[in-house]
């Protein structure tokens, strides 16, 4: 009746059941805190969840890079193969390139290059079989190449004792004169300076390259030397440059009794360590491993007779029939196109053999822990990174002591003109090395180095990503080596075709296979070939 009567007077709800209203309204505010208790919960387990996974996710990317891959994408692997590859990743990126030949892939690109080293020497020994009716066995390109080596034993023993004694007694007897007033600071620091340049300029700079030439060292002998040389002038910078500025803080500050002098061991160990940075201490390793050093230097050996049978094979019969043929064009293209496969073998083998055999080698005798001689070059997208990776050792060295120190100079105003300086440097360094050892002067990768390596590092540059770039890169590289084989190769044995009798200044810069006519050379039956 009441329910009749409420809906007939449209009664509001309140009024009409008022009991029921009441546990209506308890019931839906308990529902109201729970809800907003349950909202709270939710929405706290909910970051919390967030928040695990964006540290998950965090932590997954930083470790990517090390992080195998998985079975779907890799094939099944031994629990040798496994345990080798838990080494590496876990390990520290130096300890990765130790690791590298450990590879499978790696190991088979490795197996390829051996079998190509044997059908050299099998297809060697044919040809001198047939031709000779018996097995040539005197490897006389290799006595040419290494001739009147005791001279060369010599001059490197001269060149390390010097380096040995004079840079750090110069550098030890400055040191002891900054005690005293301001000008005989200054009068001891030009003093000592100049003496260290004259040093650098003719005792370690020109007598080597005077006792080579002199006495026409053959090319591999020469670059012994001059290789040598280098690397100790710079050993001898890097000394200087790195203990100079702890001798003028200790000036100001006066803290000690006396300057701090790296004693004569730390320096004998950094002349023969695999750095051109100057450290007084290096990361070590517990023991050395003889095994392993004897397989390095068998490898350089191997290195060394892969490029003998390279010259034998595939040079010197090409170059000798070109350098008959007059300078044109189409000579030029064919030389070229010819010339990439040893061009690319010997740029592969001299990598192999000099930075990751040869100072591997020394690195394990001496215990230097520290193995980065260079990176995954082979990966570059620009040429920016290929010169970063390609070579550490001298990168580093161009970068502190060549690119820093000339911002350091100008105050960090010309950034532009200091990788151009990098440049000249490096290239005027290696053609240095290239003419001495040649003995002639021809600008090939001088040329190459500051036009196309320069424009090369602006246009393949550090933005340049995916497969493509690398391709160019690639391909670049090998065509030069072509151009720098060809180039060289064509002078070497126009230099024997055509010699002057009567040879001037600038005859000895102009480049002979540019001139060589075959009515003016010398018959090939007459030439006393001595490669």
């Amino acid at each position: 009746m009441s329910s009749l009567l409420c809906e007939s007077h449209s009664d509001t709800m309140k009024e009409c059941y008022p009991y029921q209203f009441k546990h209506l309204k308890r019931i839906l505010y308990v529902c109201f805190l729970f809800g907003q208790g349950l909202k709270s919960d939710l929405m706290r387990q909910f970051e919390s969840q967030v928040h695990d996974f964006m540290d998950s996710l965090i932590e997954e990317s930083a470790s990517l890079e090390s992080t195998p891959l998985p079975a779907a994408f890799s094939p099944p692997q031994s629990d040798k193969e496994r345990s080798k590859l838990g080494y590496c990743i876990s390990s520290s990126t130096l300890n990765l390139y130790k690791c590298l030949f450990e590879v499978n892939h790696i190991r088979t690109i490795y197996h390829m290059f051996i079998a190509l080293l044997i059908l050299f020497i099998l297809s060697t020994f044919v040809v001198d079989f047939l031709d000779e009716g018996r097995l040539v066995l005197d490897f006389d390109l290799l006595v040419y190449a290494f001739g009147q080596f005791p001279l060369v034993v010599c001059t490197w023993l001269c060149m390390f004792l010097s380096v040995l004694l004079v840079p750090y007694t110069l550098f030890h007897l400055w040191s002891q004169s900054q005690s005293g007033s301001h000008g005989q600071q200054r009068l001891y620091t030009w003093l000592f300076g100049s003496a260290f340049l004259l040093y650098q300029g003719l005792c370690l700079g020109f007598l080597p390259t005077y006792v080579v030439v002199t006495n026409s060292l053959p090319p591999a002998s020469c670059f012994i030397v001059i290789i040598e040389q280098v690397r100790l002038m710079m050993k001898a910078h890097s000394f200087v440059r790195e203990n100079v500025p702890r001798v003028l803080a200790w000036q100001k500050d006066k803290t000690s009794n006396g300057p701090v002098v790296p004693q004569v061991s730390q320096y004998l160990y950094f002349l023969f360590a695999p750095t051109l940075i100057y450290r007084d201490k290096y990361p070590r390793n517990p023991v050395t491993r003889w095994g392993y050093v004897a397989s390095k230097l068998l490898q350089v050996l191997g290195c060394l007779f892969y490029t003998y049978y390279i010259f034998v094979r595939l040079c010197i019969p090409q170059f000798r029939s070109i350098s008959l043929q007059l300078f044109n064009l189409r000579a030029m293209v064919l030389c070229v196109f010819n010339s990439i496969l040893p061009g690319v073998l010997v740029l592969l083998l001299g990598f192999f053999a000099f930075l990751h055999c040869w100072l591997n080698a020394f690195a394990e005798m001496l215990r230097f822990a520290d193995r980065m001689f260079y990176k995954d070059w082979w990966n570059s997208t620009s040429y920016a990174n290929y010169y970063r990776t390609w070579n550490v050792v001298v990168h580093d060295w161009l970068y502190y002591y060549v690119y820093k120190d000339f911002l350091l100079i100008s105050q960090k105003r010309f950034r532009p003109a200091a990788m151009f300086f990098v440049f000249t440097v490096s290239a005027v360094v290696h053609e240095y090395i290239l003419a001495v050892s040649f003995g002639f002067f021809y600008p090939v990768l001088f040329c190459l180095f500051m036009c196309f390596g320069m424009m090369f590092n602006f246009i393949f540059h550090d933005r340049r990503k995916g497969p493509i770039w690398n391709i160019l890169m690639w391909t670049s590289l090998f065509l030069g080596q072509g151009v720098i084989m060809c180039l060289y190769s064509q002078e070497w044995y126009a230099r024997r075709y055509c010699p002057l009798k009567e040879s001037s200044f600038l005859d000895l810069l102009k480049p002979r296979s540019w001139s060589c006519q075959r009515d003016l050379m010398a018959g090939p039956d007459k030439i006393k070939w001595d490669y």
